[in-house]
């Protein structure tokens, strides 16, 4: 992966990470928290994507799948701080 590569992955996981932040909680949570949550939220919705047979490409495509899966994630995390 090339510098390029890794910036835009990293844009990805911000964008996606604050969008689900915002829709789940009301905000963010800082720059690295979103890109963090972007990420794991992208293997997340790559992954419930796969399952459900829909294939997104493309930096949209990526960013709302990460973003759906960055909501997954964060829901679920909320259900566990719950109990």
């Amino acid at each position: 992966m090339d510098i390029t590569g890794l910036v835009i992955f990293l844009v990805i996981g911000a964008v996606a990470g604050w969008l689900a932040g915002t829709l789940i909680k009301g905000g963010g949570f800082g720059l690295l928290g979103n890109i963090v949550i972007g990420i794991i939220g992208a293997v997340v919705g790559g992954f419930v994507f796969s399952l459900l047979g829909i294939s997104t490409g493309g930096l949209i495509g990526s960013i709302i799948t990460a973003t759906a899966g960055a909501i997954i994630l964060l829901f679920i995390i909320r259900l566990i701080k719950q109990v």
